[in-house]
């Protein structure tokens, strides 16, 4: 199955981000809007998957890849504190295996695949795969930076020492950099019409709810 109209699930996935902002910005839905998340989170997953063109075993590889190296990374840096510094997840991202929610796996292939369909047409298929991969970990990073604050207030995660250490972003950069080496490198089509709709909301999703934190002091 594969969606063909995609333009319907870019304003669905448009009125989705939109509603969450709304929600999540009075305590009065608060919580409800958290309770969604996952779901959101889930259906924006299953929404590019069915708009990818020839998904072809390399697709599912670098599925697979990201989602599992996304998820297990997240347990060696919970339970070692070494990798991203020392946090752990709270109960907003759902259900936690491990001490970690499965769904920052699939959360890691949304927004690495996404950047990768954003790069390669900002580039315009450039063949310098280095060039394109750099570029991509550093957008993935400052988007980390970005929603991090956002992240704490709404009850996904929290720093044992109050704010993220620097450490954090320099494993951002690196484990974004290793995943979209791989996205770049495998022979999978690169143009998901709906992979550069959802950066963008998740973007703007995050760059809003941080700016009425800023303003609320």
């Amino acid at each position: 199955m594969q969606i063909k109209n995609t333009r319907v699930i870019i304003y669905l996935q448009a009125s989705m981000y939109l509603a969450g902002i709304i929600g999540l910005s009075f305590s009065s839905t608060q919580t409800f809007f958290q309770y969604l998340t996952p779901f959101h989170l889930l259906s924006s997953f299953v929404f590019l998957i069915l708009s990818q063109e020839n998904r072809n075993t390399s697709f599912w590889k670098f599925v697979i890849l990201a989602i599992s190296v996304g998820y297990l990374i997240e347990v060696l840096g919970v339970k070692t504190q070494m990798i991203f510094g020392a946090y752990a997840y709270q109960t907003t991202l759902g259900l936690k295996i491990l001490g970690v929610p499965p769904m920052i796996g699939i959360n890691w292939f949304l927004m690495v695949f996404c950047a990768g369909i954003l790069i390669e047409k900002i580039t315009k298929k450039s063949s310098n795969i280095f060039q394109k991969t750099t570029l991509g970990a550093i957008l993935l990073t400052i988007f980390d930076f970005i929603a991090e604050p956002v992240a704490i207030s709404q009850n996904m995660w929290t720093w044992t020492y109050g704010t993220p250490p620097f450490q954090n972003y320099i494993a951002w950069f690196i484990v974004a950099f290793v995943l979209l080496f791989a996205f770049f490198k495998l022979k999978l089509r690169k143009n998901n019409p709906l992979g550069v709709a959802l950066f963008f909301f998740q973007l703007l999703f995050f760059a809003v709810l941080r700016f009425l934190i800023y303003l609320q002091g």
